[in-house]
């Protein structure tokens, strides 16, 4: 119960009640709102708060304090949540649906429920072989709830003592399976490990937990810990290194202490080799270990790649070649002669350029020569869309990054390396603008000397997700041989969808005029300065107006690409839309706020070696089974993955998806929505970006003046990093002079 009196003041109190629905979820933050029926109101409660994990049919304790959205009304704001069992047979049934318990979803709840009653919590305690009494469940689906409910207990045990330093569940499981017995002692004499060992736990936690804990605002554990905290949260956005200064000087907002302080503590960070200082135009700039390695030695390898060991092509005759490949093919500009020849006469080059100039007519040319001199081939891209879209350009089987290099779940690393490296004469890497530093290290270790190695990509998209600015490096460091191709094609240039990426590359203004209502297009623009207008817009373009026009088909043919997460054409909300335009269906499964039904498009989120797929990758959900709370997904590469109960969080919908996410991906059709309240993500290499991913259809929809306002943004500020530089050390180590 409530009193009015309290919630007009804004007191702290406690309300108790079961989680009806979960309306929102941040993935990235954890920040919910949830509707709960608390008992003595009638109304659902809308409660916002960060909860690492819940699940509909929770009963759960909730501390804190009533408030007033504008827009939406009362609410309560949480700063504390206690999950609790449920009591009711229809909590029960919920609580057990959830996905809580590996091995029972909606279905099977219900019918368990229905068996045991409001006795089936104490049957699952003391009892769990007598599930068998329940019509489908055998010995082995038993011992796989017994043993799931054993460990959701004992993690609930170890949450209810970690509630006051503010863990969820999620996170609660986590450090049980990291730390067994000893969690709730590393929690409150080591809570920076959390940070360290214990991932989606970040140093803001972690630090919290500190406080809680009495360890004080300036000890040396804390602000080494916040040190190391600034300088991989800077890593997170692109940065291989970072200046002291600048390191020194976030550092010391972010933990409130004297600068001193931290230029003690990080002093002492460096001597333990914690934290690795370089000096580079006359400024200290400081590295996580990890990437100083990864940054010295993809230098080291490469320039010893292109200036040691004979070329396992040297007996082509480069000119004879050339003639040959042209009969009966249409004859190659001069650019792009000039770049077939460089691949065949050099150890390592780059082919550089936009869209239409050409890059994959070269790179078939080059193939087409290699394999008549019967040349062992490889070819890998960063995803496993432009994996697929380099093997249909060339015809040849082409696989991710990843894969190409064998990654060994059990060993914790790629099986590819210097003692067994890559078995090519002949290796193509497209896309390589996607590439961070981390992974063209690996790359360029499993290469043999004499391996040919030919770098493709457009240096002008948006950089890589993970840190370093791989492409434009090389590049910009003169000591590797590159063609930058310029020459827009004939039939390319009467694209123009090729026309505006152009202009808005080279920071102009395209022209938007539309063609004819009796002639087809490539591209359109939709002037729409309002977002729900805009949204409106863009649902009628993908569940009507071009399915009807152009024939293609509104899930599999059609991709939308979005600058934002947030707001009413952000990912969020326009997967929501999409979802009940396009799959009407009921969904048959919900995890963590998301619905998902057979038939739905859906992207992985992050890497899982194991099961060999990867951040971006997207499919269609294949089948569900309600029972055990799993599903399937069949991969647009043929692969059918399928996902338990605790693994769901890895997917997203993909009706919409970030234009970041697109990045190596080509689509028949997309449809991007550009609006100035995008301003924070507009700018040029974005728009850029977005546009070179359709194949035969773009789709703008928004303000001119949000676009006009990216094509005048240059883009990201340059990122913290040498590979340049200590490419060009290399060189002149090796006697090469860039």
């Amino acid at each position: 119960m409530t009193n009015r009196a309290s919630e007009q003041n804004g007191q702290a109190e406690r309300i108790e009640g079961t989680v009806e629905r979960i309306t929102f979820r941040a993935e990235d933050t954890g920040f919910c709102i949830i509707k709960v029926r608390v008992k003595g109101r009638r109304e659902l409660v809308a409660v916002k708060g960060h909860f690492a994990s819940i699940a509909e049919g929770e009963a759960v304790g909730i501390e804190g304090r009533w408030g007033v959205d504008p827009k939406w009304g009362e609410e309560f704001r949480a700063e504390r949540l206690e999950p609790m069992m449920p009591a009711s047979r229809a909590g029960i049934t919920r609580f057990l649906g959830s996905g809580l318990i590996k091995g029972i979803g909606p279905e099977l709840a219900k019918r368990i429920v229905e068996r045991f009653d409001e006795e089936t919590l104490a049957v699952l305690d003391g009892e769990p072989d007598r599930l068998r009494e329940v019509e489908g469940i055998g010995a082995k689906r038993v011992e796989v709830i017994r043993d799931a409910w054993r460990e959701h207990r004992s993690v609930r045990r170890i949450l209810v003592a970690m509630q006051g330093f503010g863990i969820g569940l999620a996170h609660a499981k986590r450090i049980f399976d990291t730390f067994a017995d000893r969690a709730v002692e590393v929690v409150r004499t080591e809570p920076y490990r959390l940070a360290r060992e214990i991932r989606g736990i970040g140093f803001k936690t972690a630090d919290g937990i500190a406080l809680s804990v009495g360890i004080p605002k300036d000890s040396p554990q804390r602000v080494r810990a916040g040190c190391t905290h600034v300088l991989w949260e800077m890593t997170g956005d692109g940065h291989v290194c970072v200046p002291r200064a600048e390191l020194v000087k976030k550092a010391t907002e972010v933990l409130g202490v004297d600068e001193a302080i931290v230029e003690r503590s990080l002093d002492e960070a460096i001597g333990s080799r914690e934290i690795i200082p370089e000096t580079f135009d006359g400024a200290t700039h400081l590295y996580a270990p990890a990437l100083l390695e990864a940054e010295s030695l993809a230098a080291a390898r490469l320039i010893m790649l292109a200036t040691t060991a004979a070329r396992r092509l040297r007996e082509i005759d480069v000119d004879k070649a050339l003639e040959w490949a042209a009969r009966g093919a249409p004859p190659l500009a001069k650019g792009q002669r000039d770049a077939v020849a460089m691949a065949l006469r050099e150890r390592v080059c780059v082919i550089t350029g936009g869209p239409g100039v050409g890059k994959t007519t070269v790179t078939r040319t080059i193939l087409r020569i290699v394999r008549a001199t019967g040349a062992r081939i490889a070819l890998a891209a960063p995803t496993g869309r432009a994996a697929k879209r380099l093997a249909e350009a060339t015809g040849q089987e082409a696989k991710t990054v990843h894969r190409l290099l064998d990654w060994s779940p059990q060993e914790g690393r790629f099986t590819k390396c210097e003692e067994s490296p890559l078995a090519a004469d002949v290796l193509v890497i497209d896309e390589v603008s996607m590439v961070d530093v981390s992974l063209f290290c690996s790359l360029v270790r499993a290469i043999a000397p004499g391996t040919t190695l030919i770098l493709v990509g457009d240096r002008d998209q948006l950089p890589s997700v993970g840190p370093g600015t791989v492409l434009g490096d090389v590049i910009g460091s003169g000591t590797i041989p590159v063609v930058q191709l310029t020459e827009v094609f004939r039939q390319s240039a009467r694209s123009r969808i090729v026309a505006v990426a152009h202009s808005v590359n080279e920071g102009e203004v395209p022209d938007l005029t539309n063609p004819p209502a009796d002639q087809l297009g490539d591209f359109y623009f939709i002037e729409k300065d309002d977002p729900i207008a805009a949204l409106e817009a863009l649902k009628r373009l993908v569940a009507e107006r071009i399915p009807q026009r152009f024939g293609l088909h509104p899930v599999r043919d059609v991709q939308v690409l979005t600058p934002m997460h947030r707001g009413e054409v952000g990912v969020s909300n326009l997967n929501r839309e999409l979802q009940a335009l396009l799959n009407p269906s009921p969904p048959m499964i919900t995890r963590y706020g998301r619905s998902f039904a057979v038939g739905d498009k859906v992207m992985q989120t992050m890497n899982d070696y194991e099961k060999e797929v990867w951040n971006g990758d997207i499919g269609r959900i294949s089948f569900i089974d309600a029972e055990g709370g799993a599903l399937g997904v069949a991969f647009e590469d043929g692969r059918r993955v399928e996902y338990g109960a605790d693994e769901i969080d890895a997917l997203q919908l993909a009706y919409a998806i970030s234009v970041h996410k697109s990045q190596g991906s080509e689509y028949p059709a997309i449809v991007v929505p550009l609006l100035t309240q995008h301003f924070v993500m507009l700018k040029r290499n974005l728009v850029y970006t977005a546009l070179t991913r359709a194949r035969s259809l773009c789709c703008l929809v928004g303000s001119a003046r949000a676009l006009g306002i990216a094509v005048h943004a240059r883009g990201e500020a340059r990122r913290y990093g040498f590979l340049d530089e200590r490419l060009r050390r290399e060189a002149r180590a090796a006697g090469e002079e860039p």
